[in-house]
């Protein structure tokens, strides 16, 4: 029986370890650790990978989407579309500042938002979208920016999973009046602990959201808004500017590394394999198919030395936190249904055919 890492960060460090500890080593031989110039160098690489004017970089993606929001004056009384089907931080945000989570439901073959169901959602409360690009692949920006637009809100990506996609040959990120991205360990990039960045073409936008993200401070202990301590830390932008360097090569063998898989599970009755669209791509910051059975499938890999995971096991709408919304089981269906047959399998840059070919072969088995 092999064993094999569901995402191999360990195979990763070993192979630019000699570039990782050099990076971190001149941090703390600068003692810069907070806002050091490997920060600035960070966000000139992520705004010109983005073709975005400003990234500005920060301590997650949670903050990313909090100080998006905070940066557009979301508050109290007001509501904010989004997708169930999801990492609860997307919802979160929206009502940690008092504002309302709306839920649409995602389409099947994306699991991303359905564009479709978002105008019958829209109020005079509403104050902007988060369309999650979901598994690394960028939901339908052009239709969502066209609804926004029609009706005076603002669109907010959450590409905390996307990062490096394409659509429509444009960069994910940079999609929309803002994106948000995460650099959590096991994103298709990731960092040594938590980090993220926020995307925008709007020069006054971005030194609004900078300000925010160091408590509102324009000028050191001069504080034009009411902000929060949500920085990069100079060690993380270290590691992330090693790993911009072979960020395409990285993404290039995810993506190769999905067909793989799709080619040779193709057929197999019982397998739901994700679906990317013609005119985008995806990183793949999972790769997630739907079984029924999805416990004994589980159980089956987990026998063989292969692990998984469930990403998401439990809508939003569903989960305790959000009972006071009055949501109730069948609202979302395609959500629901989706959610109990989800599971995500091993990849990462480092996955080898021998592993790939292990996995594959015992899902067979189980079918």
């Amino acid at each position: 029986m092999q064993k094999i890492e569901f995402m191999n960060l360990k195979a990763e460090y070993a192979a630019y370890k000699a570039e990782f500890d050099a990076a971190i080593q001149e941090v703390c031989t600068n003692a810069s650790f907070i806002m050091g110039p490997q920060v600035k160098e960070l966000e000139a690489k992520l705004a010109a990978y983005t073709g975005s004017k400003a990234a500005i970089t920060c301590g997650s993606g949670t903050d990313a989407l909090m100080i998006s929001l905070m940066a557009l004056g979301i508050g109290a009384g007001d509501e904010v579309i989004t997708t169930p089907f999801t990492f609860i931080a997307t919802a979160e945000v929206i009502s940690l500042l008092g504002a309302t989570p709306v839920f649409v439901d995602i389409d099947e073959e994306t699991y991303n938002i359905d564009y479709k169901l978002i105008e019958s959602r829209i109020t005079p409360k509403t104050k902007a979208i988060i369309p999650v690009s979901l598994y690394g692949q960028p939901a339908d920006m052009d239709e969502i920016n066209a609804i926004a637009e029609k009706h005076g809100i603002t669109v907010i990506e959450d590409a905390c999973q996307s990062f490096g996609a394409v659509y429509k040959g444009r960069k994910s990120c940079n999609l929309s009046k803002i994106g948000c991205t995460s650099f959590f360990p096991s994103k298709p990039l990731g960092c040594y602990g938590d980090g993220g960045a926020i995307f925008t073409n709007d020069e006054a936008l971005a030194a609004k959201i900078a300000s925010l993200r160091v408590h509102g401070q324009t000028a050191r202990y001069f504080h034009q808004y009411v902000g929060v301590n949500g920085r990069l830390d100079s060690v993380q932008a270290a590691v992330l500017n090693v790993k911009m360097k072979y960020l395409d090569e990285a993404l290039e063998k995810r993506i190769s590394a999905a067909k793989y898989y799709c080619d040779n599970l193709a057929g197999i009755g019982g397998i739901v394999l994700p679906k990317v669209r013609s005119d985008r791509n995806s990183v793949v910051a999972q790769f997630s198919v739907r079984v029924k059975e999805r416990e004994k499938f589980i159980e089956h890999l987990k026998n063989a030395g292969v692990p998984t995971a469930i990403h998401y096991p439990k809508p939003l709408h569903l989960q305790a936190a959000y009972e006071n919304l009055g949501y109730k089981a069948g609202d979302f269906p395609v959500s629901e249904r989706v959610s109990k047959e989800i599971v995500s399998l091993p990849i990462s840059a480092f996955i080898t055919k021998e592993e790939q070919n292990y996995i594959i072969e015992n899902i067979k088995k189980f079918f």
